[in-house]
């Protein structure tokens, strides 16, 4: 929220600087993000007189101005405007100063032959508003000569994050509040006029809906004269980030920032039957002041009348209802509506507002009248008119809640001693009444005081946060004992080992498009989001590749063809009774070329499934799983390639993860040239270390004698899985075989038809003494025998 330090002092008597004020807000809580003085971007600005103004000698278009800035001769300037004449008083902008719209610093140069000396400026070269049809015109009696930021007013500007639990405070008057409570200063209590009210409301005012429409209050004016408003009033709006549009509606936007009340103008003219506050009529349309048209459901609380919609309540009016230059009668709204039922329309419209952000977090109902009253003050004071009387409608939930308070609870649960006295003084100076037994009645506005320990919290950061002093944890004695769980252990683990095998780790969103949720769902069940932050990210992830799929596209369209991503998060599915079940995962994606094309191996080499199995592979065995008695098996699932995948299984039933080749179909749904490779890792499943060990390489010993390896030719069935052969084979003789690899298959000539030949390299390790031939015979024969249980035969 941004506000000026002038606006700040109508309602904080204080001498404090804006630097002092600054460092008060961060220490009560109010993180001022920036703090900007546009006086600064006004340097070398003057106000000056047009001596005299002639035509240029070489343009049609151009004058030449003699300008006085009240030191010295004057200045010959070269001047565009149209309404530069002599007699006029203005602003130059002297050579050295920088323009603040567009950052040009400003030179003395000639301009079609003649000299200019700098520049005079309009309402836009200086970021004053959006006027720009001539260069600015000033009071006669404007101090020639003096700094034009001195003579304009400007003054500093906070930029202060209000956190969302603190609407009281979106309001200057609010931050007033806080400071005068802080010993900055002292609180102006609020000048409500007394408003001499003619006559009843011509408006029939009406509650239909009063669950999301407490109270509705109004009166109407006649007889204004609506028009630009005045300077004091478009300068705080501007500091604020607002576009000053007109007197009313001016009026308004500065009772919701002084106050945090947000409250609306009708035409009355345009108005037609009783105005009521109402449920939505389902497929009804109202076209908004922001020029979009919006349809409702019975879901939405309205304010119409006989015509239709006038007002989406409390977030924005209606362009058909909306004051105008022409408007002499209004019809004032002030109402309380149901801050959760303002969420969520504006969510489902998605349309936000300073209204709307003030209304969701709850502003206060206790201020009715009295924002009425402020609101009717200052429009009559700027357009005139006759005020009616006020019709209240409904009642707003003004409940007062009392919480009985210990004191003591600030040193227990703040960490810092408070005195009694000083505790009461702070919370009566945030309108909190205490009784003598520490009874404390909260005022309607703080919607955020829920017990004891929030008051705690308001002691301690009006006492200083900054008066809470560092303490250690406890600690016991000796080495500091590990903190991460085993899972942590093994996510970091895994992290390592990809990021040294060349992948790289990306992080997606958990929330996926329904479309790209629903080609992994496996036909299950999505976790689809009532409330998402947008209409692309309504669904839980069921998969971890989705997203990355979808960011190796974003790589490729941007001409990074070659992806190697992996990611470690949660996949979430439906459990029993439908509860979210979070799995931890890793997923990776291969694209583009594993090798690039050069003059040893021509061609580029792309990715296929066996690069995925071997990164697969890795990272288990990173994990901790048994990777040598992992079995390959199929049914990797249908987003995979059928005959391009599989899965990596500890037993039939227990899947460790899956590998291969994505499907076309899955590369088509995601606009992904392929091939493509992926993997996915399942970390729930891998079995817990015996024990509950830390993970840790067993210390490394050579042996001391040497390893003799024996090549053996099998013929197997043609649908034997290589990997089960070499798993038989190692099974054979667990101590004396430490290795088998695949390092031939052959189908043709000379092999029977409906078999292949595998060929394997086996390596048999000594242990306490060198084999004899005898022990390799053995071995051998119990390797064969290994194979035939497959249907495997030793090849001739």
């Amino acid at each position: 929220m941004k506000f000026s330090l002038e606006w700040l002092k109508d309602h904080l008597e204080t001498d404090a600087s804006a630097e002092e004020i600054a460092a008060a807000l961060n220490r009560i809580g109010h993180e001022v993000e920036e703090l900007d003085d546009p006086a600064r971007r006004l340097t070398g600005f003057k106000v000056a007189r047009v001596l005299s103004a002639s035509p240029h000698p070489d343009a049609d278009k151009l004058q030449v101005l003699s300008v006085d800035t009240g030191s010295g001769d004057p200045l010959t300037v070269v001047c565009g405007a149209s309404n530069a004449r002599a007699g006029m008083t203005g602003v130059l902008g002297l050579p050295g100063a920088v323009v603040p719209a567009n950052g040009l610093e400003l030179r003395r140069s000639a301009i079609r032959g003649v000299e200019s000396n700098g520049m005079m400026c309009s309402v836009r070269e200086l970021d004053l508003g959006d006027a720009h049809e001539g260069i600015i015109e000033l009071p006669d009696d404007a101090p020639v000569g003096a700094d034009f930021a001195d003579y304009h007013g400007t003054s500093p500007v906070f930029d202060v994050a209000i956190t969302p639990n603190r609407p009281d405070c979106m309001g200057v008057y609010g931050l007033a509040r806080d400071l005068a409570a802080a010993g900055l200063g002292t609180l102006r209590p609020v000048a409500v006029p007394q408003i001499a009210a003619t006559g009843p409301c011509a408006a029939d005012i009406r509650i239909a809906d009063p669950e999301g429409c407490p109270a509705f209050y109004g009166r109407t004016i006649r007889g204004l004269r609506n028009g630009p408003s005045p300077d004091w009033l478009q300068r705080r709006l501007v500091a604020a980030g607002q576009r000053p549009i007109s007197a009313i509606v001016d009026a308004t936007n500065y009772l919701m920032l002084t106050y945090g009340r947000p409250a609306h103008a009708y035409d009355l003219a345009r108005l037609d039957g009783p105005v009521e506050a109402r449920r939505a009529r389902d497929g009804e349309t109202v076209e908004a002041l922001n020029e979009k048209t919006y349809t409702l459901d019975p879901g939405m609380t309205v304010i119409g009348d006989s015509t239709g919609v006038h007002d989406i309540a409390g977030i924005m009016g209606g362009a058909h209802s909306a004051v105008g230059e022409t408007t002499t009668d209004v019809l004032l709204e002030i109402a309380y509506f149901d801050p959760e039922r303002i969420g969520v329309t504006g969510r489902k419209l998605g349309l936000a507002s300073d209204a709307r952000t003030r209304f969701e977090r709850g502003v206060d109902p206790a201020f009715l009248d009295q924002g009425l009253d402020l609101l009717t003050g200052l429009i009559v004071d700027l357009c005139g008119g006759t005020p009616s009387e006020v019709v209240r409608v409904g009642q707003p939930p003004c409940e007062a809640k009392v919480i009985p308070f210990d004191p003591g609870l600030t040193a227990r649960l703040g960490g810092v001693a408070v005195d009694d006295n000083e505790q009461r003084r702070i919370l009566i100076a945030l309108d909190f009444a205490v009784a003598a037994d520490w009874a404390v009645t909260c005022p309607p506005r703080r919607h955020d005081i829920e017990g004891p320990a929030d008051l705690v919290e308001e002691v301690v950061r009006i006492h200083g946060l900054d008066k809470v002093e560092s303490v250690a944890l406890p600690r016991a004695e000796g080495v500091a004992r590990p903190t991460a769980t085993p899972l942590q252990v093994t996510e970091r683990r895994l992290r390592r080992t990809a990021a040294a095998r060349g992948l790289n780790e990306a992080v997606t969103w958990s929330f996926l498009p329904q479309a790209d949720a629903a080609q992994f769902a496996e036909g299950a069940q999505l976790w689809v989001l009532d409330n998402p932050i947008s209409e692309d990210m309504k669904a839980m992830r069921p998969s971890i590749l989705p997203g990355l799929i979808a960011a190796a596209k974003r790589n490729a369209d941007r001409g990074a063809a070659e992806s190697r991503l992996f990611e470690i998060g949660r996949r979430y599915l439906r459990g029993e009774n439908g509860h979210s079940d979070e799995r931890p995962t890793l997923g990776l994606v291969l694209a583009g070329h594993r090798t690039r094309r050069d003059w040893a191996s021509g061609k580029a080499c792309g990715f296929d499934a066996y690069d995925a199995k071997a990164e697969a592979m890795a990272l288990l065995e990173a994990a901790g799983a048994p990777a040598a008695n992992l079995m390959v098996m199929g049914e990797a699932g249908a987003q995979f390639h059928h005959g391009q995948s599989g899965t990596l299984r500890l037993g039939p039933k227990t899947v460790l993860a899956r590998f291969g080749a994505l499907h076309p179909r899955i590369l088509k749904a995601f606009d992904m040239a392929g091939p493509v490779m992926a993997a996915e890792l399942f970390l729930d499943a891998i079995p817990p270390r015996r024990g509950g060990r830390v993970f840790a390489r067993p210390p490394y010993a050579p042996p001391a004698l040497q390893a003799v390896t024996r090549d053996f030719a099998f013929l197997v069935p043609q649908d034997l899985a290589a990997g089960d052969l070499v798993r038989a084979v190692r099974g054979a003789d667990k101590q004396a075989i430490v290795d088998a690899r695949v390092f031939d298959i052959f189908a043709g000539a000379g092999v029977p038809e409906g078999q292949k030949s595998l060929g394997l390299e086996v390596v048999l390790q000594p242990q306490a003494k060198s084999f004899t031939d005898d022990d390799i015979r053995a071995i051998s024969e119990r390797i064969v025998a290994a194979a035939g249980k497959l249907g495997g035969s030793l090849r001739a």
